[in-house]
């Protein structure tokens, strides 16, 4: 069916059970999943007499299931798990009798491509006499590099590219193509990277690029062993260093076969270099970091990686009709409602363990634009489930078949625990402010900012009777200096340690003067005010 995107074929033999309705509604639902039914015929008969015999009205169909996913030890049976849960949606009593992968080597054949040429610029291939004089034999010599450093360089090529091996590029570089036009005469092919290397033959593409990824996995987990020795002395350091070079063996085999023929000792070379430089970066050698990569970076690192790869293998099976119908509006309206929505909610946490309020915060668009990317990387964790349920779908996982039961909320739990666990990260985010604040206030030392919000030591002279100072949270003592938000909304808010709640005075009551620290003892009392208040 023209339209359907997927990734494995398998031939399945479906037994439908029932009547003509039931198979005809059956062939109707194999349509629109895409499926093509190769043959159809009674049980009994066609391919299955003397195979199954003759029961319950029923009818066999030939059915080339197409679907996502891996192709592994499991790709058989989830074929399998989607015929049966395609005939609980249906409907239909509806059996898999038997699974078999379509087209095992369909693998593509990786070929190597070649440039056509001229030839008219290279000297005469004739017989000719023999130089006379060293001088002039160099002088052919050069000739003759000087042809084939320009064929290199690409200056003589034709345009047309041809792919296969060396002798059926020049062959086809020659032929007469129906409808195209007459080649040269005398033409000749270059490949179109590098030097042709004859005693190499490359695996097939599938083939070579999941080897390519486990390659990498093996050098990924050799660095991360590598840098937990570093981290450790002793017994351990000993046991996670056998651990690297075990998988520095492990990836140096994989490197070795590479190739089907040849290529051996330049993988092995390669693989080295990459190896040597991965644990340069993770030591932080030569780039002023001595310190280097920790384990719980690499881990970090490789949780970042597995969301990535995840999340792309979930939403490559959706098709754009299911991203504009659902997926983008629903994008569109978490990241309206969780990231510009969410600029203050770091701040209201904060301000509320302070006993204010986020009004009482002056905070420029700027700092809670900041804090809403904090905040969306603390709730990016939670994409880490869906990432993982990408891959188990990926690799056919047994939990994540479309007819377990159990699946779905195992996911839903899994999923509402990280979002509970992203949640506690957010507000330990403002805690661990808050937390760093009360510290400083009783230090008398300067506080950390926190996203735009500064708090800073301040006398604070009023300007009224102490009558008339309209303070709401405690009283003022204008003879020691508070850690003060700064003024918004017309109040100026104080922290006031001894209480440990905020103070809160109008501003045209008080006028703020800085202070050095919190030791210093302010000039300003309610006995130098003006008589007349």
């Amino acid at each position: 069916m023209p339209g359907i995107r997927y990734d494995q074929r398998v031939l399945v033999l479906v037994e439908v059970r029932g009547e003509q309705r039931d198979w005809d509604e059956a062939e109707r639902v194999f349509d629109q999943q895409g499926w093509p039914v190769v043959t159809a015929f009674a049980r009994g008969e066609g391919a299955s007499r003397g195979v199954l015999s003759e029961a319950d009205p029923a009818r066999l169909y030939s059915v080339e299931v197409r679907f996502f996913g891996a192709r592994n030890r499991r790709t058989e049976r989830a074929a399998t798990w989607r015929v049966e849960w395609l005939a609980r949606a249906a409907g239909l009593e509806m059996y898999a009798r038997r699974c078999e992968l379509v087209d095992r080597d369909r693998d593509r054949e990786q070929l190597t491509g070649w440039r056509a040429h001229t030839v008219a610029h290279r000297p005469p291939r004739a017989p000719v006499p023999r130089p006379r004089t060293s001088m002039e034999g160099l002088r052919n010599a050069a000739v003759l590099a000087r042809a084939r450093f320009s064929e290199r360089r690409g200056y003589h090529d034709t345009g047309m590219v041809v792919t296969g091996t060396a002798s059926e590029a020049r062959r086809l570089s020659r032929m007469d193509l129906p409808g195209g036009s007459a080649p040269r005469a005398v033409i000749d092919v270059r490949p179109l990277y590098g030097r042709e290397r004859r005693h190499i033959v490359p695996r097939r593409d599938e083939d070579s690029r999941r080897r390519t990824f486990r390659l990498v996995a093996w050098l990924l987990a050799m660095t991360f062993c590598a840098v937990v020795a570093r981290h450790h002395s002793g017994v351990r350091m000993w046991v996670w260093a056998g651990a690297a070079v075990l998988c520095f063996a492990g990836g140096a085999r994989l490197a070795y076969g590479m190739f089907a023929a040849g290529g051996r000792v330049a993988s092995l070379f390669i693989v080295g270099v990459v190896s040597v430089y991965l644990l340069v970066v993770a030591f932080g050698a030569g780039m002023g970091d001595d310190r280097g990569w920790t384990p719980v970076e690499m881990l970090s690192l490789f949780c970042i990686t597995a969301t990535v790869g995840g999340i792309w293998l979930l939403v490559r099976q959706w098709t754009w009709g299911e991203w504009l119908a659902w997926a983008a509006p629903l994008v569109f309206t978490a990241f309206v409602s969780f990231v510009l929505a969410s600029g203050s909610v770091l701040h209201a946490l904060y301000a509320h363990s302070l006993g204010l309020t986020p009004d009482d915060l002056d905070v420029s668009g700027i700092w809670q634009a900041a804090s809403a990317v904090k905040l969306s990387s603390l709730l990016s964790y939670a994409l880490f489930v869906p990432a993982l349920w990408g891959i188990a779908k990926h690799v056919h996982a047994p939990f994540v078949s479309p007819v377990e039961r159990l699946g779905v909320p195992l996911y839903v739990l899994t999923q509402v625990t990280v979002v509970a666990m992203c949640a506690l990260g957010a507000l330990d985010s403002a805690g661990e402010a808050v937390k760093d604040f009360r510290t400083a206030a009783v230090r008398k030392t300067d506080p950390p900012s926190y996203f735009g919000v500064t708090p800073e030591w301040t006398c604070v002279e009023p300007t009224v009777p102490a009558a008339k100072l309209g303070s709401r949270g405690g009283v003022l003592r204008p003879e020691r200096p508070y850690l003060s938000f700064g003024e918004a909304g017309g109040t100026v808010s104080l922290w006031e340690e001894l209480a440990g709640t905020a103070l809160q005075i109008p501003a045209e009551q008080v006028r703020l003067v800085p202070a050095a620290d919190g030791r210093v003892r302010c000039s300003c009392s309610y006995a130098s005010l003006p008589k007349d208040g």
